[in-house]
């Protein structure tokens, strides 16, 4: 229980000065939980107000106090544009910091540049610094930045972070979650040490764990979006839908054009609302059959039913699973042949390519061999990968990727899969399973 809420107006409006102290607390008091996130924000709206009424001598202490809000309250854009008028050693700082975030390196290191002749802490510019050479690929440059630094091991909770980065960039994951797990007994709320380690955990199979990590960073805004997507996933593979969805739901009221986000957020809500009918039950084992219904029991021309068994398509639930244009493609399949399917299709309540709308514009044939196939392992390759029935940690990699069809699966190696936040051996392990299932693999090294 905290016994006394810090107040960020009397913190951020009435103190007069703003200097690293103020952030530190700024800092201690969103940790406080809370409404103080909501505070925040509210405070910023007052700050605007201070801004546009404040006389010249104030403006740029207001710029300052303003870009600071924004920054911890994620709001980067009017955060950069705030600091770079304030011109001082701390709004210098605190614009690299922004700058990088946005992977404007660049400018972030002139930024960086500007703090430190102004007189900020050289330390902890050079810590920054480091990091971007790293988001760089020059490693070698970011050691030798953080080699200069080596009196800060017994204190400095980012420079055993940016170790531990490095090490990770060179492979050597031992090391790096121990330079995170020592980071965050410096700090125990050091934001990005934590992600790291909630995904280190989620990686390894360790829900639990990443859960608890994710949560802790949660803490100490700025909030890191892949916290956000990541535990929301967590929270799904755990049923805890609820919590998924207001993940997504934040990620959302900070970049409301996040098509990723919104699916993931989409999915968490029908999750909530999802119940057990006998009813629906009776009705899918209907419909199942009816899929399942020959269609050498229809009455089609010779030249239709030949075309359909050159295809070796045998059933309702075959055509729902090919398109128009793959039946026209078919030697001798015209537009009357394509025209007497689509009758007999309706007449059951059923469509061409009815399996794949959603996933791909109906009659559209997304994915396209590079060597000819059979129309059969065409319409094979053009089924969504909605079909694997996947987890829900293994399914929303699929759509951070874009991989709609078992086709564009098949184009992808391990190595591509592994890649992706998230995906872990076990999530490979399962799609290769599924993929096997239906005689595919995926692409080779």
């Amino acid at each position: 229980m905290v016994d006394h809420l810090i107040d960020l107006k009397a913190l951020l409006v009435e103190r007069p000065d703003c200097d690293a102290g103020t952030v530190q607390q700024l800092r201690n008091a969103l940790a406080q939980g809370g409404n103080q996130y909501k505070t925040l924000r509210d405070v910023t709206e007052v700050l605007e107000k201070k801004l546009n009424a404040a006389p010249p001598a104030q403006v740029k202490t207001w710029h300052l106090k303003l870009g600071i809000a924004s920054f911890f309250v994620g709001h980067t854009n009017k955060a950069i544009e705030h600091l770079r008028q304030a011109e001082t050693a701390l709004s210098n700082f605190y614009l690299g910091r922004a700058l990088m975030s946005r992977n404007e390196y660049e400018e972030a290191l002139k930024a960086f540049e500007k703090a430190e002749k102004s007189g900020y802490n050289a330390s902890q510019v050079k810590l920054q610094r480091a990091g971007i050479y790293r988001l760089m690929g020059n490693i070698a440059e970011a050691r030798k930045q953080l080699a200069q630094l080596t009196d800060l091991a017994s204190h400095s909770a980012e420079y055993h972070y940016q170790l531990a980065m490095c090490a990770l960039a060179e492979g050597q994951r031992e090391q790096a979650i121990a330079g995170l797990e020592r980071a965050v007994q410096l700090d125990p709320g050091h934001a990005n040490a934590l992600f790291q380690l909630g995904h280190a955990n989620d990686l390894a199979g360790n829900d639990e764990e990443a859960i608890a990590c994710y949560e802790k960073s949660l803490k100490y805004p700025p909030l890191h979006v892949g916290t956000l997507i990541n535990l929301g996933i967590l929270y799904e593979d755990h049923n805890r839908f609820d919590k998924a969805a207001e993940c997504y739901r934040q990620v959302l009221k900070a970049n409301p054009a996040d098509e990723v986000a919104r699916l993931f957020y989409k999915d968490a809500q029908s999750s909530l609302s999802m119940y057990y009918s006998v009813e629906d039950e009776v009705s899918d084992s209907k419909k199942s059959q009816l899929l399942d219904r020959p269609v050498t029991d229809f009455e089609l021309s010779v030249r239709a039913r030949n075309c359909l068994k050159k295809m070796n398509i045998r059933t309702l639930g075959d055509l729902t699973r090919v398109s128009e244009q793959t039946l026209l493609a078919s030697k001798n399949f015209g537009e009357t042949s394509l025209t007497e399917i689509k009758e007999m299709m309706a007449s059951c309540g059923l469509r061409l390519g009815q399996s794949i709308q959603g996933e791909l514009v109906p009659g559209e044939v997304r994915f396209r061999p590079t060597t000819p196939v059979s129309a059969e392992q065409e319409a094979l390759l053009n089924t969504p990968v909605a079909d694997l029935n996947l987890s829900v940690r293994a399914r929303k990699c699929m759509t951070k990727l874009g991989i709609v069809t078992l086709g564009e699966l098949t184009q992808r190696t391990e190595r591509e899969l592994l890649e992706a936040k998230n995906f872990g051996q076990t999530s490979l392990q399962e799609v290769k399973d599924k993929l096997a299932e239906r005689g595919l693999s995926l692409r080779e090294e």
